[in-house]
């Protein structure tokens, strides 16, 4: 009996020592489980009979079990390769055949499929065109292609406006010309809106278009400038012939030529001995010592040259010419008056007739358009008080620059509770969506909250418009505006099929800070190429594209058994199911009881070299220990045998 328990401890000390060389074997091992062996004695016994005193039979190896224990994470540089942090194992399809493993070193084979080192792949959720998972299982696969196109719907824009910038431009209402002759002696009283006192105007007093044009700047609101303008045509001789080249030199020939230039019936010293053209006359003119006068050679309509004479203050003008011979006299002077001409500004309610000569200004004032001064001009950053850009895309994947440009508008009504911006926009320095000609309107509430844009409350911009063009001005081939008279609908569905997209300004605010982008982004992108791959903590595979996008390819299944210890080695570090494990739990890394994904990491091997190594010495110990029971149960029986 001794050599049947020895030989026994041999045995097991055998199986102990091949256990622990395999997991010493083992130790640098990725995804490796270490083993340990369970031993159970040995009795002999009959049938229900175990006697008073039973001598054991030696020791049984009953099981090798395997430590499914956490194993330290070691990172790596390879961007695919995954540590599972907690419970679970990668699925692997191994032809068919579905193997489980903690070894996370995975490649990409020639075919796009995410891979082991022994070629099985990887099973994971997979993912659609545009990189949504999907609850379908399948080989988790890395398209290689381009990333396709995609033209921009959709563009949100989070901006604050200064509320403190003030109104850069301003309307203005152009009155005038107005002839001096037919405003004069008129009195009128001007009414404002914003809490001045109204203002009384008499130009009563007024001899010249200069002196109205004093009184009436005099008053708040009003701005206005006098210009006197005379052909010298003589009106009061029709004999006379007209002023011509051939008349001046023919009467300098004669030695009879005269002409005489008053301002205010003050006579001007001009030097005309040597004129003998109308261009002499205007050299002789514009070389006299008051420098407000002017002369000009201008067409009369009718292809004759006149000579012109302008006071740039509006003050009266006198002339006379001629030829100083009895046949024709030298004309008495002729008067020439001054015109007005005024502005007034936008806080001006109206002008109300009180008397005088007549009511012409009045009425020129209320019937005269109204201009714009440092009108909007993307070329002059003075005329907006704030600009930003963007890039948008084309169907055809094409670049182009969007620029939204913000102009501070006068309050409406009394000021009080709103504010408005208008809103301009130019796409490649083209203006889109007819803001070229009126600009959309932002209105702000007294809290610096969009209300609308254009009576808009959701703060959207549809521009329907806009023809993609290339560097040359020319279109470039991509997808147009919508046809004419089309209706288009927010938000653009899918797929969109014309250039037009919506620019969302609804998060936008006017508060007293700086003016600053606080988001902004669009939906469209360039075409791309893959340019890596990343791996989130929820075993999401990221393709990262050249043109800066990324999309989810999909995502790492994991499996996991109530049974652990259950599940049958089968090399290559993996398992297989079996009856005691129990079926698989299969769901997504970071759920229930799974693990999640560490990314650019693996899992080492759980074993403790230091500990195999005295299990080492033990096993040999034991089995020494063993032989040497054998050894001595041979000298017992050698000595029975010698005994004769």
């Amino acid at each position: 009996m001794a050599f049947n328990t020895g030989l026994s401890g041999l045995r097991a000390a055998a199986v102990d020592l091949d256990v622990t060389g395999n997991n010493i074997a083992n130790a640098s091992t990725v995804g490796f489980k270490g083993s340990r062996v369970q031993f159970g004695d040995l009795y002999a016994s009959g049938f229900l009979s175990g006697g008073s005193n039973p001598i054991g039979d030696g020791v049984s190896v009953q099981g090798v079990k395997q430590s499914f224990s956490q194993g330290n994470i070691s990172f790596t540089d390879s961007g695919l390769d995954m540590a599972i942090s907690g419970d679970g194992f990668f699925i692997l399809n191994n032809g068919g055949e579905t193997r489980y493993s903690r070894a996370g070193q995975f490649t990409i084979d020639k075919d796009g499929f995410v891979v082991n080192n022994q070629s099985m792949k990887v099973q994971g959720y997979t993912a659609d065109g545009d990189g949504n998972l999907s609850g379908i299982r399948g080989d988790l696969e890395v398209a290689t292609d381009n990333l396709a196109p995609r033209r921009t719907t959709n563009l949100r824009s989070d901006l604050n406006l200064d509320s403190r910038q003030s109104v850069l431009e301003s309307r203005v209402r152009d009155v005038g010309p107005l002839a001096f002759g037919d405003v004069s002696g008129e009195q009128f009283e001007i009414a404002y809106s914003d809490g001045t006192p109204n203002y009384s105007v008499n130009l009563g007093p007024a001899t010249t278009a200069r002196e109205a044009a004093d009184i009436i700047t005099t008053a708040p609101g009003l701005s206005a400038s006098a210009t006197t303008t005379a052909p010298i045509v003589d009106t009061n001789v029709p004999a006379a012939p007209p002023l011509t080249d051939a008349y001046v030199s023919a009467a300098q020939a004669a030695g009879t030529f005269s002409f005489s230039l008053s301002v205010n019936n003050a006579p001007l010293q001009l030097d005309t001995s040597s004129a003998t053209s109308l261009l002499g006359l205007r050299d002789a003119i514009n070389s006299s010592s008051d420098t407000a006068i002017s002369a000009s050679i201008v067409d009369d309509g009718s292809g004759n040259d006149v000579l012109r004479v302008i006071h740039n203050q509006g003050d009266d003008i006198q002339f006379s010419y001629g030829n100083g011979v009895p046949a024709e006299s030298v004309s008495p002077p002729v008067s020439v008056s001054g015109d007005i001409n005024v502005t007034g500004d936008r806080t001006i309610v109206g002008l109300t007739a009180v008397g005088g000569s007549g009511t012409d200004f009045v009425d020129a004032y209320a019937q005269s358009p109204i201009r714009i001064t440092n009108e909007f001009n993307p070329q002059d950053q003075r005329t907006y008080n704030h600009a930003t850009s963007t890039s948008i895309f084309d169907s055809l994947g094409n670049s182009h620059e969007l620029t939204q440009f913000f102009v501070k508008e006068p309050s409406p009504g009394n000021g009080v509770g709103v504010s408005e911006w208008s809103v301009y926009l130019q796409i490649d320095g083209e203006m889109v969506a007819g803001t070229d000609t009126t600009p959309f309107t932002a209105r702000f509430d007294q809290d610096g909250t969009l209300q609308s844009i254009d009576g808009n409350p959701s703060g959207e911009i549809l521009v329907t418009d806009w023809v993609p063009k290339d560097d040359n001005g020319q279109p470039n081939g991509a997808d147009g505006p919508p046809a004419q008279g089309a209706t288009v609908v927010t938000p653009i569905p899918e797929p969109p099929t014309t250039s037009a997209f919506v620019l969302s300004l609804g998060e936008t605010t006017q508060y007293g800070a700086a003016f600053g982008v606080d988001d902004q982004r669009q939906n469209g992108y360039t075409t791309g190429r893959l340019s890596g791959l990343d791996v989130s903590g929820e075993g999401i595979l990221f393709a990262r594209y050249t043109n800066g996008q990324s999309k989810a390819l999909g995502q790492v299944a994991l499996a996991a058994f109530n049974n652990t210890n259950g599940l049958s080695p089968v090399g290559d570090t993996s398992w297989v199911e079996t009856f005691e494990s129990g079926q698989p739990i299969i769901g997504q890394p970071d759920t229930g009881t799974l693990g999640g994904i560490t990314a650019s990491s693996v899992e080492e091997s759980n074993v403790d070299l230091s500990a195999e190594l005295v299990n080492l010495i033990i096993a040999q110990r034991n089995y020494q220990a063993n032989a040497k029971t054998i050894e001595t149960a041979d000298a017992v029986t050698q000595t029975i045998i010698n005994l004769r």
